[in-house]
């Protein structure tokens, strides 16, 4: 199959290639879709809603049974067309599925003249199938695939489209409690800076937002007493937060000309209500956002004030936020993830790798170029990963990127098994 032309292609855009009537020239579809069949090759079915697998004059229906019973196999035996009773003969259901894995279904007769299997088939319905079957006495064997939730996406157009896989393995479920907060300003970090003797203001150097270091004239006064002019210096270094001074305007006694921060550290003050307050303790990893535009950062709870905010009646956690850049501001409102405890569990996968797939939570699992959906028993969760109790196995290639691109893929298919 030549891939030149489609290699360097999107994924989405080959899907829509590969659903028009026609291909490019010259090139062929860049995956097969296992299943996939026009209408006239659809099996045939019996009296009962099953595909009728026939050898001469003799026959099985084969179904699988899902009113009031989880899927099991259910078979009915024909001679010339005419239903025969379960005691005719017998059948066994093999199945291989994607990754080698073989199981057995033996059906037993029931009294509605059936025969069905006690053992469940697991989801999803797809597999190469071998029929076994003794009609009065004589062996049938016929085989066939029945696959669903399936598709085959060659390595470099997975690549290009950015489908990643990763194997499924132990891991950590975080423990988090979500809270919101306000960045301040470090106190002892901020500096009122005052007219050292009254007199008006002849010169101003800075203004709100600029960065200043230690000793950098602010403005210059002109004393009332001795009528000269000294300089108001920076006491230490920051950024100018507030300006009170103005130009001719009498610098005073005890009124602040401007107010200096070092914001190379903020705090970030969480607030607490209610049971979140008997779970936080100092040495907690914490992560910022900034609820603005989604920025974030990584911190650890320093400390929790003894005492209650009057306005808003919560405890406040309080954390720091390294800030040489300026990258943060304060003032901004944000919300914090803090981590409480770590739980391990014996198989996790990334919360990207999930998506909804029918009535069902699925994964996506890859074998070779070959990629099937897998329904999934899900336990604990947090902001990144979840807990999977049952539907896949350690070590299973799951898709943890563009899991999306695969669903859109699979469904594209249409595949289904016989019901």
């Amino acid at each position: 199959m030549k891939t030149s032309f489609l290699a360097g292609l999107p994924l989405a855009l080959i899907l829509a290639l590969a659903g028009c009537d026609g291909q490019p020239a010259g090139e062929s579809a860049h995956h097969e879709h296992a299943g996939e069949h026009d209408e006239h090759d659809e099996p045939p079915k019996g009296e009962h809603g099953g595909r009728l697998l026939e050898e001469g004059a003799l026959a099985v229906e084969l179904a699988v049974a899902e009113k009031g019973t989880p899927p099991k196999y259910q078979a009915w035996l024909y001679r010339d067309g005419r239903l025969l009773p379960a005691s005719a003969g017998s059948v066994e259901v093999r199945l291989k599925r994607l990754g080698e894995r073989s199981e057995s279904h033996r059906l037993e007769a029931l009294a509605d003249g059936s025969l069905m299997a006690s053992s469940v088939v697991g989801e999803p319905h797809s597999f190469d199938v071998e029929v076994l079957a003794s009609i009065e006495g004589q062996a049938l064997h016929w085989s066939y695939p029945s696959y669903e939730g399936r598709t085959e996406i060659e390595q470099a157009i997975a690549e290009e489209a950015g489908i990643r896989v990763a194997p499924a393995g132990p891991g950590e479920i975080a423990d988090t409690h979500e809270v919101q907060g306000l960045l301040t300003p470090v106190e002892g970090r901020i500096a009122k800076v005052m007219a050292r003797f009254p007199g008006p203001i002849r010169r101003l150097a800075v203004d709100v937002g600029d960065r200043v270091r230690a000793g950098q004239t602010l403005a210059s006064v002109e004393s009332n007493l001795s009528l000269t002019e000294y300089a108001v210096s920076a006491p230490i270094s920051g950024v100018v937060l507030v300006r009170n001074a103005s130009l001719g305007a009498l610098a005073g006694e005890g009124a602040p000309l401007f107010e200096i921060a070092d914001l190379s550290t903020l705090w970030v003050d969480l607030h607490l209500f209610g049971a979140d307050a008997q779970y936080i303790r100092p040495g907690l990893p914490v992560e910022v956002t900034r609820l603005s535009d989604g920025a974030s950062a990584r911190s650890v709870v320093e400390r929790v004030l003894p005492g209650t905010a009057t306005a808003s009646q919560s405890t406040v956690a309080r954390a720091s936020l390294a800030n040489a850049d300026g990258f943060w501001r304060p003032g901004s409102a944000v919300k914090a993830r803090i981590v409480v405890a770590r739980q391990p569990a014996a198989l996790v996968v990334p919360l990207a790798a999930l998506q909804s797939f029918r009535d069902w939570q699925v994964v996506f699992v890859r074998v070779g170029d070959t990629y099937e959906v897998r329904p999934v028993e899900l336990g604990k969760r947090d902001a990144e990963r979840v807990e999977v109790l049952s539907g896949i196995e350690p070590g299973d290639q799951v898709v943890v990127e563009q899991s999306y691109l695969v669903k859109a893929d699979i469904e594209k298919s249409g595949a289904s098994h016989d019901h």
